[in-house]
């Protein structure tokens, strides 16, 4: 089935209709698709004419690991252009089983209540929710499921998302109990717009239609034994997850450092994978590692990480938060930067984006390098819509220009992830060129560094280019970017479980094609649409003329160069 649900907040109307051209399409090749075919690109972000797709991948509700992920659409008031956040938790599976394609959300409210969009068997409904106004993302989560049960889906926003901040994040419910965010480009604001607090998806045993069930299980059992036979899974990812890499960045020159005025930090090892392990493992109480974000996953890369006295402080501590909230404001211990991920989190913020948006704070005389307590004031100022908060919780770009500095650490308006462009030269071509803005996900080349030396100025283009339209495979099937090493072994992997799930003769070209190629093109044509010119794909330009240490380098790639990044 190809259900596209779509929810008027106009007129308050929801409709349910199937669409065939879209068979082909899941998560963000969806997402695109729709927001290109029916939302003026030129149009205001948190106005009545942007609209939010709440996609699962395609593959959504089928119980190969880690392949039910969701993407959240819409243009984003960050870059001006068009957005895709990603998330695990179990709404995508649930949405897969249903049978649904898409949730849109379009309109404007009339009034001043606070929605709650809840799908089940019986269909779809409005709920007015007052109660929820406001609150954290955790209070609000913990709401719902005392209203319809533990056993729901749940994406949500926090008072951020409500106040229509620029930062505003999606938070999705996992297994857990625990939240992880589509976080970037201020989605969540876009949510908020729409006066939609939250949306509500009944747990269902239902099970999607195969056109060939028996080789698409094949399949999955042949995948499923690599990720159960590889030791990597259980001695590295469901120990150290994601943090893994932080002394590897540190090494290479390239990680945040005092608002990426360093590519380094002394004391590395307080913030290392190493460390949160040894940490979470000794304090035990409500400590734990190997956690998944989703029913099914065998890759569990999560963990939840405790206080002095085993009680819990945010879940899930990652790189990138460690990065910008860690390294980027001069911590060198973890327990500061898990009391300023819940933070983050509860608020509805993106912790990317938060980090740098206090490093540029810090940098600008709003406070000292490692001081917990004038980071948690500032945090206050976004929790409370102050006009400090407001100015803060727009982003780093915002917060930069207001503030007068002449290093904002941004591309297209959003902030750098955890890998300073100068050291990690591939991801500053990505940052640049991609649709997507400043966004690793979009095609992080960190994990391509034996091939290509990450100082180099040639190859980067052509490595951007083809991690691109890779990535966004992967969101457009549904699946962790970390479930890639076996789907990328042998690619034929993938196109063989849409052939069997959707009845189509889908070559591995084609399927690239398709899922990437095609969908990156449709966000470009896009963001041309909304004036986002070849001359927005650009750098900041102190990260051309200033050295950063160790290595010294600055960002040296040629225009030509970048420009064979274009997908």
């Amino acid at each position: 089935m190809s259900i596209i649900i779509k929810v008027n907040m106009s007129t308050k109307n929801i409709t349910t209709a199937e669409n065939p051209a879209y068979k082909l399409l899941g998560g963000r090749a969806l997402s695109a698709r729709i927001l290109l075919d029916e939302v003026p690109p030129n149009c205001e972000p948190l106005g009545p004419k942007n609209k939010l797709v709440i996609a699962p991948g395609l593959l959504a509700g089928t119980p190969i690991t880690s392949g039910s992920r969701i993407s959240c659409g819409a243009k984003s008031p960050m870059t001006n252009g068009i957005k895709e956040a990603n998330s695990g938790g179990n709404i995508g599976l649930f949405l897969g089983r249903f049978g649904i394609k898409a949730v849109v959300i379009e309109g404007l409210p009339t009034d001043d209540n606070t929605y709650v969009l809840r799908i089940d068997k019986k269909g779809s409904s409005l709920l007015v929710m007052n109660e929820l106004k406001q609150l954290g993302t955790y209070d609000t989560d913990q709401k719902l499921r005392a209203t319809f049960g533990k056993d729901i889906g749940v994406l949500c926003i926090g008072p951020a998302g409500e106040n229509r901040l620029k930062m505003a994040a999606i938070a999705s419910s996992d297994p857990n109990g625990e939240l992880k965010f589509a976080a970037r480009g201020g989605l969540g604001a876009v949510m908020g717009s729409k006066g939609v607090k939250a949306v509500v998806v009944e747990k269902t045993l239902q099970q999607p239609v195969y056109h060939d069930r028996q080789v698409f299980m094949d399949m999955v059992r042949t995948i499923h034994a690599e990720f159960i036979n590889d030791p990597k899974i259980k001695n590295v990812n469901q120990k150290t997850g994601t943090a893994t890499i932080v002394k590897a960045v540190n090494a290479m020159g390239a990680l945040p450092t005092c608002n990426f005025r360093y590519g380094a930090i002394d004391g590395v090892d307080g913030l290392s994978g190493e460390t949160m392990y040894e940490t979470i493992t000794s304090r035990g109480g409500e400590g734990k590692v190997g956690v998944s974000c989703m029913n099914g996953c065998l890759i569990k890369c999560g963990n939840i990480y405790p206080d002095a006295s085993g009680k819990k402080i945010c879940s899930t501590l990652q790189f990138e938060n460690i990065a910008l909230l860690g390294s980027n404001l001069g911590f060198t211990n973890l327990d500061p930067v898990a009391m300023l991920n819940y933070e983050c989190d509860d608020i509805g913020v993106d912790a990317i984006e938060a980090g740098a948006v206090l490093g540029v704070a810090i940098d600008m005389g709003m406070g000292k390098w490692g001081d917990l307590d004038g980071c948690m004031a500032l945090m206050k100022e976004i929790r409370s819509n102050t006009l400090l908060g407001k100015v803060l919780g727009h982003g780093v770009q915002v917060t930069g220009d207001v503030l007068g500095s002449r290093r904002i650490p941004a591309a297209k308006g959003q902030s750098f992830a955890g890998y300073d462009p100068r050291a990690l030269k591939g991801n500053g071509v990505t940052y640049a060129m991609s649709p997507m803005g400043a966004d690793h996900t979009a095609g992080n080349c960190f994990g391509s560094r034996g091939e290509v030396n990450p100082l180099a100025t040639e190859q980067q283009g052509d490595l951007s280019k083809s991690l691109q339209y890779k990535m966004c495979a992967l969101d457009s099937l549904g699946f962790c970017i970390f479930a890639r090493p076996p789907l990328f072994k042998d690619p034929s992997r993938m196109s063989t479980l849409v052939n069997a799930f959707l009845g189509t003769g889908l070559s591995v070209d084609q399927l690239w094609e398709i899922m990437g190629v095609n969908a990156v093109r449709t966000e470009r044509e896009f963001n041309i649409g909304a004036g986002l010119s070849p001359a927005n794909d650009k750098l900041p330009e102190y990260v051309y003329a200033e050295p950063l240490p160790p290595t010294n380098e600055v960002f040296d790639i040629s225009e030509q160069e970048c420009l064979k990044a274009i997908v």
